[in-house]
């Protein structure tokens, strides 16, 4: 029978309101968003971008922000339809007709959730790949590669999602102090994944080939020298395989690390844009940037997993109104984590403010290192302006959507910070 939201305890009310909440934030700062588009081309992308492709840019954006605004609807919807139907305790019943032995209903539970999830976004994926990026001219995927990449995904979700699932459930149910061995084995988990991700995980996905002999790799050994940066493996990744989208990337560590380029970045740069691109990205590592952001992950993870500890403990006052909201009988560690995530996400939405503060002023230091390690500012500066038009940038955003979302500053603040050296 449907619960009324009247019906739900203090705890419950409280989510109840702080989903809603941040919902309406997100909503509040899409209109503001459209709203300060802006019909003037901003002077600094005069060469980039004509009247044509700046007018196509803003209906990107328009027609990319009733997207999400659509897909953050059914997110929310089919949360709350879920929960007032009582529909986690009837999951956690529907698995305990299952199995008998508490990991395997665990595990059998967060799969079936898992699959749900996945069934209500797999339309919103197929319309936002065939639809709006086909229209925009971006989408490059075949239905057979679309279908290729939801298979892997799901393999490589129950492959590694499975163990690091059934062994936090294990600590949590057999293990003293929980909390501290389930973050040690959860960070492990990821530190090793990081160093498996560039030669066994995105291999499943794209094909890297190492870039071949020539100027524009002796241009960039010379710059990584110049530099002292210990340069692994320079790849061109087929990104033109899904999208005409161009990008660049680092990933890994140790002797796995990669820097990777969009084969659509190499055809649309010049060779000193380039060589800036990386510059860019070593700066990130010469300023110690991953290293920074991976100790705080760290430290998030030991908070969280404290917190979970608290939250989901059985008999305490707090997880029994956790529990008792969302219609749950007992204290099953597996509904527990997906509580605590439901509880936690208002607050890490908020947290990820911060979280994108830093990582902006981050961009601002790896864009001044590349502009003093290229001695001139115009090489990045251009190749910033050329994948701004290339991908079909939102020249004008809100204050407040970047205050949100954007881990990078928006490109017009990067340019006019390189251009004024700080």
């Amino acid at each position: 029978m449907l619960r009324s939201p009247m019906e739900i305890n203090t705890v419950g009310l409280v989510i109840l309101i702080a989903l809603l909440l941040v919902w309406n934030l997100d909503f509040v700062a899409t209109l503001l968003n459209l709203k300060a588009l802006s019909p003037e081309l901003p002077r600094e992308f005069a060469d980039v971008f004509d009247a044509e492709r700046y007018a196509r840019s803003q209906d990107y954006t328009r027609e990319s922000a009733r997207f999400g605004i659509v897909e953050s609807l059914v997110s929310l919807f089919s949360l709350l339809v879920f929960w007032f139907l009582g529909g986690f305790g009837w999951l956690d019943g529907l698995a305990r007709s299952v199995f008998d032995s508490e990991i395997a209903v665990g595990l059998l539970f967060l799969s079936l959730l898992y699959l749900g999830h996945w069934l209500i976004q797999l339309p919103l994926s197929v319309h936002s790949t065939f639809v709006i990026e086909e229209r925009f001219g971006f989408n490059k995927t075949s239905p057979a590669t679309f279908v290729a990449d939801q298979v892997k995904s799901l393999l490589l979700a129950a492959v590694l999602g499975l163990p690091l699932a059934a062994g936090i459930l294990w600590i949590f149910s057999h293990v003293g102090l929980a909390w501290l061995w389930a973050w040690l084995f959860f960070t492990a988990v990821q530190l090793v994944l990081m160093w498996l991700a560039p030669a066994v995980i995105l291999p499943l996905f794209n094909k890297f080939t190492p870039m071949e002999d020539g100027a524009l790799r002796e241009a960039i050994e010379r710059m990584a020298g110049k530099c002292g940066f210990p340069l692994g493996e320079i790849s061109v990744m087929d990104g033109s395989k899904r999208s005409t989208k161009a990008n660049a990337y680092f990933t890994g560590f140790g002797r796995t690390k990669k820097i990777a380029l969009y084969d659509t970045l190499v055809e649309e740069q010049e060779q000193d844009e380039l060589v800036a691109v990386l510059a860019h990205e070593i700066g990130h590592f010469k300023c110690r940037h991953i290293l920074q952001r991976l100790a705080v992950a760290i430290l998030q993870g030991a908070l969280l997993f404290w917190l979970l500890g608290l939250c989901i403990r059985p008999g305490g006052a707090f997880a029994s109104q956790l529990f008792e909201a969302f219609g749950v009988a007992g204290f099953p560690v597996h509904v527990g984590l997906v509580l605590f995530g439901i509880l936690f996400s208002p607050a890490s939405r908020l947290l990820g403010i911060l979280s994108n503060a830093w990582s902006r002023r981050h961009e601002f230091e790896a864009d001044a290192y590349a502009a003093r390690v290229m001695e001139s500012p115009a090489p990045l500066a251009r190749a910033l302006k050329k994948l701004s038009a290339k991908n079909l940038s939102n020249l004008t955003p809100h204050p407040l959507r970047v205050l949100l979302d954007y881990s990078h500053p928006p490109m017009i603040e990067r340019l006019r910070a390189l251009r004024s050296g700080t």
